[in-house]
């Protein structure tokens, strides 16, 4: 990855969101990048940025980091950025008693009907155990050296670009078991991380949980309504103008 220093001249900022689904599904699924109800749009809409968003279902730090690294995308985003966001790290917080590569793997199961049935098994065993409660997708340790060194590489090439990321979201979600022990564990290593590299968070979590909570987000009860949205993209607005 390589980028000239700072903002290209007489262009306007992007705004460089790198995150999971939970920045572009709205109460009834997932919703194009340029849908102007998700957070990442209204945000860049009240700085007067564009916006480059990637993203996808089941993102964790490591993901977002590979993403960094070796997708072009964000290799063209990087030198016009105004600021990036990692909004990932909740998934990284879910139970996963079963391995995540396991569930990654299952659409490359064949005949189809094997794979029906690996799939069906998976969503059967999956809730139940999660009531475990561990282990989970990603330690926080491990959630936050991805995210440092993701933080890193972006300040070898532009260290006055503002880098921003989030404290994970809440769900109810019974795919989960209803469980979420995950989160206060990597809410506890976010802060330290922020604190060592000034890095600031927004509370995803404050935004929307009585979205979620109440029921009025999406069904599967992990995904948000627009409401939620709109309260994240007032608080990530606010960071934003903060830091810059």
């Amino acid at each position: 990855m390589s980028s000239e220093d700072g903002v290209a001249a007489n262009s306007r900022p992007a705004l460089l969101v790198i995150a999971d689904s939970l920045s572009y599904f709205g109460p009834k699924g997932g919703l194009p990048a340029d849908d102007p109800r998700i957070w990442p749009n209204l945000v860049a809409a009240e700085l007067d940025w564009d916006v480059e968003l990637v993203a996808r279902i089941g993102w964790t730090c490591r993901d977002a980091y590979w993403a960094l690294i070796g997708d072009p995308r964000v290799w063209a985003a990087v030198p016009r950025a105004g600021a990036v966001v990692f909004a990932v790290g909740g998934m990284d917080t879910l139970p996963s008693p079963l391995p995540t590569a396991l569930r990654e793997l299952i659409r490359y199961v064949r005949p189809p009907l094997v794979r029906r049935g690996v799939r069906e098994t998976y969503n059967w065993l999956q809730p139940r155990l999660s009531k475990l409660g561990r282990p989970v997708a990603l330690p926080p340790h491990v959630s936050v050296d991805y995210l440092e060194q993701s933080r890193n590489a972006l300040a070898q090439l532009r260290p006055e670009l503002p880098v921003l990321g989030v404290l994970p979201s809440v769900h109810r979600c019974d795919a989960y078991g209803l469980v979420h022990t995950g989160r206060e564990p990597a809410v506890r290593a976010l802060r330290k991380w922020s604190a060592a590299h000034d890095v600031p968070l927004v509370d995803l979590a404050a935004a929307v949980r009585e979205n979620v909570m109440s029921g009025q987000g999406n069904p599967d009860g992990i995904h948000w309504g627009f409401p939620a949205h709109v309260e994240v993209a007032r608080a990530m607005t606010k960071a934003l103008q903060e830091v810059g």
